[in-house]
């Protein structure tokens, strides 16, 4: 393992008595990553909520329609946590080219590296109980690599075609239609757009629900911290290096 692990000193003096670690921790995570993290999970929470009524709106209310806007209000919401993902999202892709390694760790599968794949093997045995002890990385582990890569490729769809639904409402002169439209000449049913956007909010559901199941059994079982590390950017190892 490199030696910017984190060493954790014996647990025990010469003369047998207990006595505190020193640990030593290592700053992964910079402010503008757990930043976008936090309102990447706040924006895909309000999204999923406020798309969900939109593909299953609620029952009518009664009254005339000049008086309740509820519809209204829910798509307003969508579109603007959209166009928030989205300007979050071209800040993180800056923060990979001018922050530190493992700001660009999401964006790029080192699937030439043989260490790398042999750790994804390793990795799923890992998640499937059987193997007994984890492997220490600073950054994502490799298994974890992918499963955020292949997230943010479906955060990339997800945008896109939210801008070509989005687009469809401001009109073919809008510069939203200039830069989406194309996306109706490969679903020419906008339809077809909806249904695919519809079901890519529900791979992203299950995304989520496998990432903090995860990222829980990480914390407790594993060698490292994961869920604070997204809090204080600080990766703390728990205890001596074996490997």
């Amino acid at each position: 393992m490199t030696t910017q692990i984190a060493e954790i000193q014996g647990a025990y003096d010469a003369s047998g008595k207990e006595k505190a670690r020193a640990l030593q921790t290592i700053y992964v995570y910079e402010a503008p990553v757990r930043l976008w993290h936090w309102v990447n999970a706040l924006c895909i929470l309000v999204l999923c909520i406020s798309g969900y009524f939109i593909g299953s709106p609620l029952p009518s209310v009664p009254g005339e329609a000049s008086n309740n806007f509820l519809m209204g209000y829910i798509r307003f919401t969508h579109f603007a946590a959209g166009q928030t993902l989205i300007v979050f999202f071209l800040f993180r892709l800056y923060w990979a080219f001018v922050g530190n390694a493992y700001s660009r760790q999401l964006f790029i599968l080192p699937v030439w590296n043989k260490t790398w794949l042999w750790g994804v093997i390793y990795e799923a045995k890992w998640y499937a109980f059987l193997v007994k002890d984890p492997k220490k990385y600073i950054g994502h582990n490799p298994l974890a690599h992918i499963a955020m890569f292949t997230f943010m490729l479906f955060l990339v769809f997800m945008m896109i075609s939210g801008m070509a639904l989005y687009s469809e409402g401001t009109g073919q002169t809008s510069w939203q239609y200039k830069l989406f439209g194309w996306v109706f000449s490969i679903f020419p049913n906008s339809q077809d757009i909806h249904t695919w956007h519809h079901l890519g909010m529900w791979a992203i559901v299950t995304f989520v629900v496998v990432h903090v199941y995860a990222a829980v059994r990480e914390d407790i079982l594993s060698r490292q911290s994961m869920i604070s590390s997204m809090v204080s950017g600080e990766r703390l190892f728990r205890d001596d290096l074996k490997d």
